[in-house]
C-alpha cells in the first residue's frame, strides 16, 4: 500500500515538474488570448495617432485578436508612458511613442519613469522630417523671408507645436537658435490643433510632422516654405531643405518607435517583433508612408535601444543650450 502510495506521489510530482518545464513556451504560443491595448500618448487626429491606428489595424489581422487604440494625451506624451511602463509586462499594453516624448522629455520633467530602463524595446517605426509652414495670410514665400520678417517683428510671430520638448518646439528653438529670431512658441497637447490652428490663422508659423501636413500642403491650406531634414522629401521634391534655403546646417527629423513594459518575456516581445518587422515590409503600409515623406526604419529591439540611448544624450545637450523649460506644472 505505501509502495502504490510512494509510486503515485513520484508519478504526480513528475507531472508537475513537465508542467512547470512546457507552460512558459506554451503561454508563449498563445499569446494573445485577449484584446491588446495599443497607446497612443497624444490626442486623436495627429502623426502619431495615424500612424498607430494604420499599425494597430495590420497587427489585429497578423495577431487575430482586437487591437484597441488608447489616446492618452498630456503632459507631451508623458501620461500615456507612464501608464505602459506601470503595465503588466504581459504583452497586452503597447504603446508608440516619438522622438519628443522618448528622447526631450526626460531632461525637461522629473519623470515617474525611466525611458531607457522602464520599457522593453520592440522596434523604431520610422522617422520623417518636418515640414515648415505658415497661414497664406503671412507675407513671406520663403525662408529667408521669413527670418527677415521675425528679425523685423521680434516676438510677433506665434509658432506652434505638439507640446514642450515635442518635434515642432524643438525644430523652432532650434530655428531660433541658428537664425538669431525671436517668435512666440505657443504648445498645444497635440500636432493635430496646432495643424489646425494655423490652418484657422490662429498662429503664423509651424514646423509640424509632415506625415499630417502634407496634405494641407497638397490642398493649398497652409504654404509650405521649407523641409526640415538632410534630404529634400520626394512627395514635395520641389521643395528645399531648410539647410538648402538659407539655413545652413540645420536639420531636425521626428522618428517614432513601439515599446512595452520592462520585463516583458522575450517570447513575446520576439513575437510582437517579428509581427511589427511584417507589418512594415507591407507594401500598402511602406506607400502610404512615403506618400507623405516618412522613411520606414524596422530593425532589431537591440538597434532600437542602443539609438535612442544616443537620442537622449544629443537632445539633453540641446535643451541645455537653448534653455528650454517644461511648462508650468508640466
Amino acid at each position: 500500500m505505501k509502495n502504490r502510495q510512494y509510486r503515485s506521489a513520484a508519478v504526480s510530482a513528475a507531472a508537475a515538474s513537465l508542467l512547470a518545464l512546457t507552460a512558459g513556451p506554451a503561454l508563449g504560443q498563445a499569446y494573445p488570448v485577449k484584446p491588446v491595448r495599443f497607446v497612443v500618448p497624444f490626442v486623436p487626429g495627429g502623426p502619431t495617432d495615424i500612424q498607430g491606428r494604420m499599425l494597430g489595424e495590420k497587427l489585429a489581422q497578423r495577431l487575430g485578436q482586437q487591437v484597441l487604440v488608447d489616446n492618452r494625451g498630456g503632459a507631451g506624451g508623458n501620461i500615456g508612458m507612464e501608464l505602459t511602463a506601470k503595465a503588466p509586462p504581459d504583452g497586452y499594453t503597447i504603446v508608440i511613442a516619438t522622438v519628443g516624448t522618448w528622447a526631450v522629455n526626460p531632461h525637461l520633467y522629473k519623470l515617474p519613469f525611466d525611458v531607457m530602463r522602464d520599457f522593453t524595446p520592440i522596434i523604431q517605426v520610422s522617422t520623417s522630417p518636418g515640414v515648415l509652414v505658415v497661414h497664406p495670410s503671412v507675407p513671406v514665400k520663403s525662408v529667408k523671408e521669413l527670418v527677415a520678417l521675425a528679425r523685423a517683428r521680434p516676438n510677433e510671430l506665434n509658432y506652434g507645436s505638439s507640446g514642450v520638448g515635442g518635434f515642432g518646439h524643438i525644430s523652432g528653438e532650434l530655428f531660433a537658435l541658428m537664425t538669431n529670431t525671436k517668435m512666440i512658441h505657443v504648445p498645444y497637447k497635440s500636432s493635430a490643433p496646432s495643424l489646425t490652428d494655423l490652418v484657422a490663422g490662429q498662429i503664423q508659423v509651424l514646423f509640424n510632422n509632415a506625415i499630417s501636413t502634407v496634405p494641407f500642403v497638397q490642398a493649398g491650406r497652409v504654404r509650405a516654405l521649407a523641409t526640415s531634414g538632410a534630404k529634400r522629401l520626394a512627395v514635395l521634391s520641389d521643395l528645399p531643405t531648410i539647410a538648402e534655403a538659407g539655413v545652413p546646417g540645420y536639420e531636425n527629423s521626428s522618428w517614432s518607435a513601439v515599446a512595452g513594459p520592462a520585463g516583458l518575456p522575450p517570447a513575446i516581445q520576439g513575437r510582437l517583433h517579428k509581427e511589427f518587422t511584417g507589418i512594415l515590409t507591407d507594401p500598402d503600409i511602406q506607400k502610404r508612408h512615403s506618400d507623405v515623406g516618412a522613411q520606414i526604419i524596422g530593425g532589431s529591439p537591440e538597434q532600437f535601444h542602443a539609438y535612442l540611448k544616443a537620442e537622449v544624450e544629443k537632445f539633453g545637450k540641446l535643451v541645455k543650450s537653448a534653455g528650454i523649460k517644461a511648462a508650468s506644472g508640466g
